[in-house]
Parts: structure tokens; sequence; C-alpha cells
């Protein structure tokens, strides 16, 4: 599988997971599993550039460090997170604009 593939199948699950979470139809803990498990899967690809393809992988690369950073928990119990990352969904869904302060990295090993 190559690496937009890649992307663009983890956006499609990233989506789901988190709109499971704010649903509360998903626990949250298993947002952060599929964080984990997403971060392990990427180091089996040689990737040596830390700058993503397109605007999308950015913003994805976004919402995992931000999970990851936060917790996400911090979806059910801070609200100015849950906006946040809601902006990056919508972006996502073709219904907003590139999220404002949008930092996303890829990882390097």
């Amino acid at each position: 599988m190559i690496i937009e593939q890649f992307i663009n199948e983890k956006i499609k699950q990233i989506r789901a997971y988190i709109s499971a979470v704010i649903e509360r139809t998903l626990h949250y803990t298993e947002l952060d599993k599929f964080i984990v498990d997403t971060m392990e899967e990427w180091t089996t690809y040689s990737v040596s550039d830390e700058t993503p393809s397109n605007a999308k992988e950015r913003v994805f690369w976004h919402l995992v460090h931000e999970i990851s950073l936060h917790g996400a928990q911090a979806l059910t119990t801070d609200l100015f997170f849950k906006s946040e990352i809601n902006t990056c969904l919508d972006f996502f869904a073709g219904k907003g604009s590139y999220p404002i302060d949008c930092v996303g990295w890829r990882p390097l090993p």
C-alpha cells in the first residue's frame, strides 16, 4: 500500500472513530487505541520526508498529534478541543475551510 492510500484509508477511519466518540456510541479508549495502532502501522513504511503531500494529509497528522497529546477523552470534556477537531472533520467532508493553526507533520522514525 502506498502512503497516499494509507492516509486516505486512515482519514475515513479516524472520521468514523472521532464521530462515534463525540456521539458517545464508542468509548474514547477505542480512539486512543486506533491512534496507537495507526502509528505502529506507519512505522512499517520507509518515510524520510516529514512534509505531508497535501492538505488532507496535513490535517490528518494534525488530528493524530492533537488526540495523542490531549487524549480522546478530551472530546467529551473540552468544548474548545472538540470544536477544533470538528473543524478538521468538516474540512475532510468538504464542508469547511482549512483549519486555522493546523500544523501536521509526518512522524519520522
